[in-house]
């Protein structure tokens, strides 16, 4: 007998239990936000809306379906199953945080504060939540998927993100490599690369783009093509900067050879879940055969 399907509620812990978590009481947040010019009322309204977008969410579960929660600071250590439904409550980027965990499971991105969030990849209102679970489960659901990007390292390692992957020292210290695709090579010192999709060419991704006046055609989120970037590659008888941007096909990867003590890997902005590269080690970056399908 198959499962019940489960409701996976992903979300993120607000600002104002931050702040009471560090200060201790309300009072005590209170007053430290008022000594730098703050209202802590702000942070309580946006703490309001969240709580009363999972209260509409967790409502709108249908009764017989099993369900749980999960904080974005336990996702990697939480197991997702083949029958959960995601529904990620808050920010576009908790949908690239949970997607990097997910093995096609569909998602419902749900926004609780839509006067801040520009709710590209949370299009749904909390009041439809429910409306949208089941159009999931009974395959009535219209599914977009997009691309992700992977990578993989000699010894096994893997990682996945929805937006991009960061390679690159641990303390932003120069990074030494030799970065190759296809029969093109080049050695660099640089603040790091960052290599992505087209779901991630509207972050930080174009921040690099439009810094260095690039004119590398952009993916659109649905692209498979991935593109690189070079942070402040450095000129020197050992390196070069001739070689610091392009566009990883289907078939194609970008392979970084590791020339210095330590370098890191990690995806969509989570520092702690990443991979550890050291002298010698080789990471391949590619486009992963995995998809988020995103409910639209």
């Amino acid at each position: 007998m198959s499962l019940r399907p489960r409701a996976v509620v992903v979300h993120r812990r607000s600002e104002y239990d931050d702040l009471v978590a560090r200060h201790g009481t309300h009072g005590q947040a209170e007053f430290y936000l008022s000594q730098r010019g703050r209202d802590i009322a702000e942070v309580q309204d946006r703490h309001a809306a969240l709580d009363s977008a999972m209260a509409g969410v967790s409502a709108g579960i249908p009764a017989q379906w099993r369900r749980t929660e999960v904080e974005r600071a336990e996702l990697d250590r939480f197991v997702f199953g083949p029958e959960d439904v995601i529904v990620a409550v808050g920010q576009d980027g908790l949908v690239a945080n949970v997607a990097k965990y997910l093995a096609g499971q569909p998602v419902v991105g749900v926004n609780p504060e839509p006067q801040w969030n520009p709710g590209i990849l949370v299009p749904h209102a909390p009041s439809g939540a429910g409306r949208a679970m089941v159009a999931c489960v009974a395959g009535a659901a219209r599914i977009e998927e997009r691309t992700m990007v992977e990578a993989v390292t000699d010894d096994g390692q893997e990682l996945r993100a929805l937006n991009e992957v960061f390679i690159g020292h641990p303390t932003h210290q120069s990074s030494r490599y030799v970065l190759r695709t296809g029969d093109r090579q080049e050695r660099h010192s640089s603040s790091g690369i960052l290599a992505g999709t087209g779901t991630g060419a509207t972050g930080w991704l174009r921040s690099s783009w439009q810094e260095r006046r690039s004119e590398l055609p952009l993916p659109v989120p649905t692209a498979t093509e991935l593109v690189w970037f070079v942070r402040e590659a450095w000129p020197s008888p050992a390196t070069g900067t001739a070689y610091t941007e392009g566009v990883i096909a289907d078939s194609e990867s970008l392979v970084v050879s590791v020339e210095s003590d330590r370098l890191i890997c990690f995806g969509d902005g989570i520092e702690q879940d990443a991979l550890s590269l050291s002298w010698g080690q080789k990471l391949t970056v590619r486009r992963s055969a995995w998809r988020l399908r995103l409910l639209v």
